[in-house]
């Protein structure tokens, strides 16, 4: 998918809304149990459910992996069904790769040709080889980390050199030689507030995925207020938030309701916006 489709998309949905899929086998509604493949089946209803709120989907590779080949078959048939049934939403293998350069062309090559995913995150610390095999893909892209929601980001992505340039600023400053805003995006966290305006000092017009809305507290209103551009340049997720409203047969009905509420937040946010 292209920038302009994925703009286009965002404007015609009035929603930036990606939904995640970190579907967990503990978690799903017991009642899903019997089917021949649960995670499948909860996956399906939730797409179905929330497709007409959202733009993306964000399947997180960890949940899938731990549940061996059975879960990587759940995987494959949920990305299909996307394909077949949802081909305009754009599609995220969350799967935080990134290794030496022969290593990252196998699994560019994993989920760019097996797969055909739109996007996948890579982890930038091991440097440009490591990233540069996953942009050698046209329609693709990269979504690198930037500056993660979770505790430990302060460990590394806060800490500043002696000039005062914190290591998230020098992931975003240097990356921008390897890639553009056509084909890179960034992972910026919900919960850091005001410190988009610190991002986009740096990379004005790239896509952001933003995590952290919803279950971990971000602010919709605050990510829009110091994020978002004049073509949006946000793709919001919510996961938990949304996939396990319910616990109870009408799992899929709540999930709908979410995304619904989050969407006519976005609608009012992007009618904001002077195009």
């Amino acid at each position: 998918m292209t920038r302009q489709e994925l703009i286009e998309q965002i404007f015609t949905k009035k929603s930036f809304l990606c939904v995640g899929l970190d579907t967990d086998i503990k978690k799903i509604p017991e009642h899903l149990l019997s089917e021949e493949d649960p995670i499948f089946a909860f996956n399906r209803l939730i797409i179905d459910a929330t497709a007409p709120y959202c733009v993306s989907y964000k399947p997180n590779l960890a949940f899938y992996e731990s549940g061996g080949v059975k879960g990587m078959v759940s995987f494959e048939k949920t990305i299909q069904y996307l394909k077949t049934h949802y081909p305009q939403h754009f599609i995220v293998a969350d799967a935080k790769r990134g290794d030496i350069g022969n290593t990252s062309t196998m699994y560019a090559r994993t989920f760019f040709e097996e797969y055909d995913i739109d996007s996948l995150t890579v982890a930038p610390y091991m440097g440009e080889d490591s990233v540069k095999p996953f942009l050698s893909y046209p329609g693709k892209w990269v979504i690198l980390l930037a500056l993660t929601s979770n505790k430990g980001s302060f460990d590394f992505q806060l800490t500043a050199d002696e000039s005062g340039e914190r290591l998230f600023e020098k992931v975003l400053r240097i990356s921008q030689r390897w890639g553009d805003d056509e084909n890179m995006m960034y992972v910026v966290g919900a919960t850091r507030g005001d410190m988009f305006l610190d991002v986009r000092k740096i990379v004005p017009n790239h896509f952001l995925l933003v995590p952290g809305v919803g279950a971990q507290g971000g602010s919709l209103s605050e990510v829009c207020r110091y994020g978002m551009t004049k073509e949006c340049g946000l793709l919001v997720n919510s996961s938990r938030g949304i996939i396990y409203a319910s616990q109870g047969e009408d799992f899929a009905i709540k999930a709908g309701e979410k995304a619904k509420a989050l969407q006519e937040e976005m609608s009012a946010e992007l009618e904001k916006i002077a195009r």
